[in-house]
């Protein structure tokens, strides 16, 4: 039998100290307030600093810690800059948790490069830097948690998001060559303000609900127990690993050709 002091060893990020990008909405917001409602000192980052400092001012209040950090993720330097100052901000850095992302739905043929190198900077190259950075804080203490926020969409395409589609690729990709040189990572479909279009269509929304078992997205919060069991040293073998928080939906073979795909 497991006693508690081997659960909280293994699964608390307590006294922990993380930096969660994103946090301004959607998973970032749920993952900052969990990771802090467990005991770690959180720098919640947005893109807005008023975001940042309305969840911070949230969880200090609970009595949890929390800071508020602002940058703008397509500068690389201000990427870069962001994981010094969490680190500066919280006496350390245990944890970094990749969440920010933007999408712009159009098809193939309407896409701009302004709007590629857009999506590209902040879904997959501020998250390369911001790795590398927190990377060199990890290792000379040989140890730390770098957790990337995938997308579904590495599995299967999907119409309208080609662009979104090559980041989060590159970022399941890009998980398992960290993986072999030092890291490890996370990825689902998930009910947020980037997905509402989906879900307040009727047509697309039980077109999904047909082909994910569980019949209805997920919640932000359901990526908690993920997180916090790649945040805690309980999961210090595993590696390089897809963890897909699906309802079941790549088991059932949910991606069958139809019209819906393009319409996504």
């Amino acid at each position: 039998m497991t006693d508690e002091t081997t659960i909280e060893r293994l699964f608390s990020p307590r006294e922990k100290k993380a930096l969660i990008t994103g946090a301004g909405g959607g998973i970032g917001r749920t993952l900052a307030r969990g990771l802090a409602g467990a005991g770690a000192a959180v720098a919640a980052h947005a893109r807005s600093l008023d975001k940042a400092e309305e969840l911070s001012s949230e969880i200090n209040d609970s009595g949890g810690i929390a800071v508020a950090l602002a940058a703008e993720l397509s500068d690389p330097d201000a990427a870069r800059r962001l994981v010094t100052d969490a680190h500066e901000a919280l006496g350390g850095l245990d944890i970094l948790i990749n969440c920010a992302a933007t999408n712009i739905r159009e098809p193939i043929d309407a896409v701009s490069e302004e709007h590629w190198d857009r999506i590209m900077a902040v879904d997959l190259k501020s998250l390369y830097f911001m790795s590398q950075t927190a990377y060199r804080f990890m290792k000379p203490r040989r140890s730390g948690k770098i957790i990337h926020i995938g997308s579904i969409n590495p599995f299967f395409a999907l119409g309208g998001v080609s662009v979104y589609g090559a980041a989060k690729g590159g970022v399941t990709q890009l998980a398992k060559a960290m993986a072999v040189e030092w890291a490890k990572d996370v990825p689902g479909y998930i009910r947020t303000p980037l997905s509402k279009p989906i879900w307040e269509d009727a047509y697309k929304a039980e077109w999904l609900r047909s082909r994910i078992p569980v019949r209805r997205p997920a919640e932000p919060e359901e990526l908690l127990g993920a997180v916090m069991l790649l945040a805690g040293p309980g999961s210090s073998y595993i590696t390089g690993t897809t963890i897909v928080v699906d309802g079941g939906a790549l088991a059932g073979g949910w991606w069958e050709p139809d019209e819906a795909l393009l319409r996504m």
